[in-house]
């Protein structure tokens, strides 16, 4: 379960409450760190995508994102041919449960971010650099905006200005790969369980704040559950690498309960942001000091089976992992889209949900003692999806707009794609995959030994 963070998009971990009871339905999870709200395009310039349908001129340069709790993101799009919608809510996200996961030059865009406006602010060094007579900050947030399309989206692309031009290409040519940044904040795994009496976890931190407060844990059977160290310590703060465990007592009944943490930190420059309303993928340019948070279920039962469950994107596979952890004495079984699966008791496996790109996807997962977790979301993992899924957020047939006319206001905040570019099927609702009345999941068995 090392891997097993959660991903935008799923109500990601659940537990079986145990033998005699009824699991908790399990509360929305996100993966953790930055949850924020798109303001607009407020830093742009102009580009011209080429392609068969003909030239089309577009919008290009930096978003802006207001984050819960207090703080602001600066972001570009890599997801081009896609609309971003008004008031999209975004999360952050690892790499792999976006476009960026399967793109070899992802590790390039980082680079163009690190290395151009805004983390860059001396245009006049900037400009230099490019070999240019000078940029404004429109210019050099249009030229960024190109040289990371062509990376993200293979487009073919230029921008209108030339001297933003010039710094695309420079952009372009001198980008080296760089390796994903590490998460503002997130819990690993997501969810744990056990028996009463025992120390469930452990749950392993990762931040690059400086120090997370620890809130006590809530839930209706949370009385007397406490956060603590390998010795039983009681813990209120912890920092990057610090495990943390559920100290559950003995006499505690069968139940549940969460552990949510917080920080204050700036969010690294190349996080993912992703939305659930199929708005562009967002990659970070630039972070204030925001608020993070990250939250993880734990169960617990006296006698039975007791599983953990929790979800992530998997864009690499084209699908949705469900990774099952029973640290009972019994065997787990559930029931997944009509195919049963049992987890030997001590052990752990995954399950693999393949779906097509841009479906809409809404599965429970139904085991013993009324034990039921519900997972939805969109598989959104390329930047040029076949179709598109109508929600109340999502216009079936965005037009560019030329600059100057991209406003907060607007209900497409970029217009970087069109019926020009990527014909979109309106108002088409897609379901799970269906093969022969059956759908295929592929069971990747990960089984370890109940200490691990």
């Amino acid at each position: 379960m090392a891997a097993a963070t959660t991903v935008t998009g799923l109500a990601a971990a659940g537990v079986l409450s145990g033998a005699g009871t009824a699991a908790a339905e399990g509360t929305p999870q996100r993966q953790g760190g930055a949850t924020a709200t798109i303001n607009g395009l407020k830093t742009y310039g102009e580009a011209v995508i080429h392609g068969d349908g003909g030239d089309q001129r577009v919008s290009a340069g930096l978003f802006e994102m207001s984050v819960d709790g207090g703080g602001t993101l600066q972001t570009y799009c890599v997801d081009l041919h896609n609309p971003t919608q008004r008031d999209a809510r975004y999360q952050e996200t690892a790499w792999s449960g976006t476009s960026l996961g399967t793109n070899k030059g992802a590790g390039r865009i980082r680079w163009i971010l690190q290395h151009s406006y805004p983390q860059v602010n001396d245009l006049a060094a900037l400009a230099r650099r490019a070999g240019t007579r000078g940029l404004t900050e429109q210019d050099a947030a249009a030229g960024t905006q190109v040289a990371i399309w062509r990376y993200s989206d293979g487009a073919e692309v230029d921008a209108v200005d030339p001297q933003a031009e010039k710094l695309a290409d420079y952009l372009e040519k001198n980008a080296r790969g760089i390796s994903e940044p590490q998460a503002s904040l997130t819990l690993d795994p997501p969810a744990v369980s056990g028996r009463p009496g025992d120390l469930l976890g452990p749950v392993t931190v990762h931040t690059n704040a400086g120090a997370v407060t620890v809130s006590p844990p809530a839930g209706a059977a949370a009385a007397g559950v406490r956060i603590t160290d390998k010795t039983g310590k009681g813990i209120t703060s912890a920092k990057n690498g610090t495990r943390l465990y559920f100290d559950v007592p003995a006499d505690a009944a069968d139940g549940t309960a969460e552990l949510t943490v917080q920080a204050s930190t700036t969010v690294p420059v190349g996080r993912a942001f992703a939305s659930e309303s199929r708005s562009q993928t967002q990659v970070l340019a630039g972070s204030s000091e925001s608020t993070v948070s990250a939250s993880v279920t734990a169960g617990w039962a006296a006698e039975g089976a007791v599983a953990a469950v929790s979800a992530r994107k998997n864009c690499a596979e084209g699908g949705v992992d469900i990774v099952v952890a029973d640290k009972g004495d019994k065997p787990f079984t559930f029931e997944l889209m009509g195919v049963e699966h049992t987890i030997p008791a001590g052990a752990s496996r995954t399950v693999t949900v393949p779906l097509q790109e841009d479906q809409a996807y809404d599965f429970t997962i139904t085991g013993p003692h009324g034990f039921s977790h519900r997972f939805t979301g969109v598989m959104d993992c390329r930047t040029q999806g076949a179709v598109t899924t109508e929600t109340a957020q999502l216009r079936s047939e965005p037009s560019p707009a030329t600059v100057g006319a991209v406003t907060a206001d607007t209900t497409d905040l970029a217009a970087t794609g069109g019926s020009a570019i990527t014909p979109l099927i309106a108002g088409v609702a897609i379901g799970l995959v269906v093969i022969g009345g059956t759908v295929l999941v592929v069971l990747r068995r990960k089984e370890t030994t109940p200490g691990a």
